[in-house]
């Protein structure tokens, strides 16, 4: 199948969004599938407000639809609401032809917390966005309920995976911090929280991987946290292998990669009781949920590294793509209509 992929966010971007699409691709790929995708690198972006690391395409429509006709894919999947996604959906509209979308954003509680916006207003968008798609794939079973409760009624489950031949127990990269390390791993940016672990009170040490546009003030006000940067690869793995336990403090993510990451590196989970890491943690298998952080990051030391590499083992990427692949909606799927392709999407 030719699939086409509209995205806003993607190399050299460092995020879910790219991390999970690059790896479901290769996956399809592997198998025979051709995916396209229409990225901001192909066209003309200007720096997101408040964001500058994030590039977003300027008046994209003309490309996209070129693109798309120049291709002629059977399905089109739309994963990000920015101005490709919007391009890719209007197109999809236009001819009256199926699309899927996924939902990896909490695009409410992030303008919320950047600009004020009150959640009612984006909540519409959503709704209205992605109540035009066959399907809509959300990570967790806790995301795909709020949004059929927000009236996305094709929300459906999707699932996440991890590398695991990547992300094993390997020498550290920072053999002498002193003990315990805990570690946090991912964009250094308000949405994800980090203040709240940072100010715990916590034995040992505290180690940040990764970057963003909180790094700065952060740092300043944590000069004892080592901070690592963004780390990639067979870097990252010898990163995370540096700690005792993995601190994962966002209220706001649909998942964590980073998460399974740790895991497969032997590393408990220590996080809040919260959409994303409620749906991805075992409590006292793979990690420790507890609204008191501090207790959770201490807790979280009693769990066995083995059990965290063994649940790590059940989530694979293979599984991801093909979860994805059944949930596309090829144009020429047997002249189904919308609303019939819709009951049999939550019929599963």
């Amino acid at each position: 199948m030719r699939i086409a992929l509209a995205t806003d966010a993607w190399s050299p971007q460092v995020n879910g969004v790219v991390r999970t699409w690059t790896r479901v691709i290769a996956e399809l790929e592997a198998v025979g599938h051709e995916v396209r995708v229409m990225h901001p690198g192909l066209f003309r972006t200007v720096a997101a407000p408040r964001y500058p690391e994030i590039r977003l395409a300027v008046l994209p429509g003309r490309g996209v639809a070129r693109i798309l006709n120049e291709c002629q894919p059977d399905a089109v999947h739309i994963a990000t609401e920015g101005p490709i996604g919007m391009a890719a959906r209007a197109w999809c509209r236009r001819r009256s032809l199926p699309f899927t979308t996924s939902y990896h954003t909490q695009f409410p509680h992030y303008l919320r917390a950047y600009f004020g916006l009150p959640t009612a207003i984006t909540w519409r968008f959503v709704r209205w966005f992605h109540g035009g798609a066959v399907r809509t794939l959300a990570p967790t079973r806790g995301v795909a309920e709020e949004l059929r409760r927000r009236g996305v009624d094709g929300a459906t489950e999707w699932c996440r995976g991890v590398d695991t031949t990547l992300f094993r127990p390997v020498a550290p990269a920072l053999p002498d911090l002193p003990r315990p390390v805990f570690v946090y791993a991912g964009r250094v940016a308000v949405e994800k929280n980090i203040d709240a672990f940072l100010k715990c009170p916590l034995p040992g040490s505290k180690l940040v991987i990764g970057d963003g546009p909180a790094r700065a003030a952060l740092q300043r006000r944590h000069p004892s946290v080592h901070w690592a940067g963004y780390r990639f690869g067979e870097e990252l793995a010898a990163y995370y292998a540096c700690g005792d336990v993995f601190v994962f403090p966002s209220r706001t993510d649909t998942f964590g990669i980073v998460m399974l990451e740790a895991n497969a590196c032997g590393l408990p989970i220590a996080a809040f009781p919260v959409t994303g890491p409620i749906d991805v943690v075992v409590q006292g298998v793979s990690g420790v949920l507890d609204e008191d952080l501090r207790s959770a990051a201490l807790r979280a030391l009693d769990v066995p590294r083995e059990s965290c590499i063994e649940y790590a083992k059940t989530h694979s990427w293979q599984r991801c793509a093909e979860v994805a692949l059944r949930a596309m909606a090829p144009f020429d799927s047997p002249k189904a209509t919308h609303a019939a392709i819709l009951a049999e999407g939550n019929s599963r």
